[in-house]
């Protein structure tokens, strides 16, 4: 087939080992790719290569160290490595700056290192987050700058990763994998690269425009079902109902393909994705003079939600006769999302924040993060016991529910605790028969719509 060798072995790079890159350099080399993973950041590549991994990703640590001693995989920061690869695949940051605008450095600047390495009869598969158009409009003329052109020299693929933190490697061996080729054979190539190595169904689409927009689609969905579910719980808090009931019942009818999927609500929306993909989605319609006038309400809601939770938490303690200034605050879990340690622009931050403007006391616990970035995202340390964070506090918000989480005795904690103590639930979404075990430990329990 053009652009994929038919030989039994196939040697690949992913250019960017974040998140992301290690995710699909580890699932490759598991079955069976040589993969060299080469990032510009040698304290990154140090890490990996010295056996660590930064990512709270279940499996994925021993997956890349299994790779790396089987020499099945390898690190480095040596672009040289494209000239081998008879498949490229790019995973390199897509941020945003504060207009919401792409920064294509870390892509412009992979491209123009690409273009010194490209050979004939290569196939590039970009994953990195764009706006619609910029695989056309940036990344080719860069590549071809080097001499070979587009879809006769070398094929081309956008196939957007779509994965969540936390589940990356199940959905990576389970997801459809969407397929927006240069042209007839980069298509075909790259969907035979996916059926061939991790082995599942792949979607076509008919140009990168129509791929890139399958990713900012998706997540432009998710932002707008959680600021649905957000503004459905201030309505329910307002009437006294539980909106886990509503949600409950309300997803129980059929409609389209699936039923009724109203999301749940929580302290924020927080990540490298939601809180820049729509935004990314905005100023692209808006260059082709189309106004998407839902994108800014869903962020204007979803990125309200900290200062309404640290509100809520102080009218709880209001409620127990305490003072913001006299008061102590436990937070448990501060990543983005349960179940991780990343603080890629979470929410917490500003819920701590706002505590700390009222005057509480506010202590820390993230057993899933690294101390250092805990210190410089917060500006403060994290306690390194959860003992010492409830030791004496007035509220245990539970901001971030990990699995390890499930285990705390939270009688023990109330003991430990002031009484009377508030336990609020900012994203644990306990169901009530748990709700009802907290009170009868002698907790006053609050959370966001309930």
């Amino acid at each position: 087939m053009r652009f994929l060798p038919d030989s039994a072995e196939l040697n690949a790079v992913v250019l960017g080992m974040g998140y992301v890159g290690s995710c699909v350099a580890a699932a490759l080399a598991d079955r069976g790719v040589r993969v060299t993973g080469v990032d510009v950041d040698p304290g990154l590549v140090a890490e990996l290569a010295g056996r660590y991994c930064r990512y709270s990703e279940a499996g994925l640590a021993g997956l890349l160290n299994s790779g790396l001693d089987a020499g099945t995989l390898r690190v480095g920061t040596d672009y040289a490595a494209v000239r081998d690869a008879d498949v490229v695949i790019v995973a390199v940051g897509t941020p945003i700056r504060d207009a919401g605008e792409l920064d294509d450095s870390q892509l412009a600047g992979a491209c123009r290192e690409l273009s010194r390495w490209l050979r004939p009869g290569q196939l590039l598969i970009f994953k990195s987050t764009v706006p619609p158009g910029r695989t056309r409009e940036l990344v080719v003329p860069i590549l071809e700058s080097g001499g070979l052109a587009c879809g006769t020299d070398f094929g081309l693929a956008f196939c957007p990763e779509r994965l969540s933190e936390g589940t990356a490697l199940r959905e990576l061996a389970e997801f459809p994998i969407v397929v927006g080729g240069w042209d007839g054979d980069s298509a075909a190539a790259a969907a035979a690269f996916w059926r061939r190595t991790i082995g599942v169904p792949v979607i076509p689409c008919a140009s990168p425009e129509a791929a890139e927009l399958v990713k900012l689609a998706d997540n432009w969905w998710i932002d707008h079902n959680i600021a649905l579910a957000n503004e459905l719980a201030k309505l329910c808090g307002a009437f006294d109902v539980d909106v886990l009931d509503v949600i409950e019942a309300a997803n129980s009818i059929p409609k389209g393909n699936g039923n009724v999927n109203i999301l749940l609500p929580g302290v924020g929306v927080g990540g490298s994705c939601l809180t820049k993909d729509p935004w990314m989605t905005w100023r692209a319609a808006r260059a082709r003079g189309v106004e998407l006038r839902t994108i800014p309400v869903a962020r204007e809601v979803n990125d309200g939600m900290p200062a309404h939770t640290a509100g809520l938490i102080l009218d709880g303690l209001a409620d127990l006769g305490r003072a913001p200034d006299r008061a102590v605050v436990a937070i448990m879990g501060l990543a983005f999302k349960n179940d991780t340690g990343d603080l890629r622009a979470t929410p917490t931050r500003d819920v701590v924040d706002n505590l700390r403007d009222a005057g509480v006391d506010v202590r820390l616990y993230e057993p899933l993060s690294r101390p250092e970035e805990l210190e410089r995202t917060f500006g403060m340390k994290a306690r390194e016991t959860l003992d010492d964070a409830v030791a004496d506090a007035d509220c245990i918000a539970v901001l971030a529910r990990h699995r390890e989480f499930d285990a705390v005795d939270f009688a023990a904690l109330r003991r430990l605790a002031a009484d009377p103590c508030l336990l609020f639930d900012g994203r644990a979404h306990y169901p009530r028969e748990r709700v009802r075990e907290l009170e009868d430990a002698g907790y006053v329990y609050r959370g966001i719509g309930r």
